[in-house]
């Protein structure tokens, strides 16, 4: 929870003139697909930090973990990709959905780029060139350090105030492409950002993260992305 606030209270605001309009992708060949229609998880979803299971024919993510939120992961493999789910809040304070290439090592944990929902605000965020690369990373932990590491972060976040219910589900769509991410809510264009580290030529995994108590999830694909 600490890293997710620490997110939102650096990142620059996001005004709807600032998003695009018309999609910056197409979907193109599927690449995966999930609507949780059995009982078990099974092999395709990776549990790093409990707790995913399915429940009553959706994903629910539930932090147990004081230290950490619950993440649950799949294998990705793309540049550019459009992402889509459906998700409830159910308690939870955050839901992370972060783009990984785990073969990176200066970022922390290969994190790319992400976005982060809230029951108040949705951030988007470089993170390869952000807050999560190794050497900005170290110079936040540090406090006499920490004000020359927030200077980094010009331009690598943006955040977009925004209420979403709770116990109400919403589709989250989001748009990679090059350097560009776009992210829709209901169809409803809500944020942009255009920052380098988005660009990353392979994104291998995608995960979502859950603070707080619970978040449900459904109905998630991933396309790989065309220009339109």
């Amino acid at each position: 929870m600490k890293t997710l606030l620490a997110f939102l209270s650096t990142a620059a605001l996001c005004l709807a003139a600032d998003v695009p309009a018309a999609p910056l992708a197409k979907k193109g060949a599927p690449v995966f697909s999930d609507d949780f229609a059995r009982a078990d998880l099974g092999p395709a979803w990776r549990v790093n930090v409990p707790t995913f299971a399915i429940a009553d024919g959706v994903l629910k993510g539930s932090q147990t973990k004081p230290e950490h939120g619950a993440v649950g992961a799949i294998k990705m493999g793309l540049k550019d990709a459009v992402i889509e789910f459906k998700f409830r809040f159910e308690g939870a304070t955050g839901i992370n959905a972060v783009c990984d290439d785990k073969a990176w090592k200066e970022s922390h944990a290969g994190h790319i780029c992400r976005v982060v929902l809230t029951p108040k605000i949705i951030r988007l965020g470089d993170d390869k060139e952000g807050g999560m690369r190794n050497d900005i990373h170290e110079m936040r932990r540090d406090p006499l350090r920490k004000a020359e590491g927030d200077k980094l972060l010009a331009g690598r976040g943006v955040a977009i105030p925004m209420t979403l219910e709770p116990s109400r589900w919403y589709r989250c769509t989001i748009e990679i492409v090059g350097d560009e991410m776009r992210v829709s809510v209901d169809d409803k264009a809500v944020g942009y950002l255009k920052s380098p580290g988005i660009g990353h030529p392979m994104k291998s995994d995608f995960h979502f993260t859950v603070s707080g108590k619970d978040a449900l999830f459904d109905d998630v694909r991933i396309w790989a992305a065309e220009r339109p």
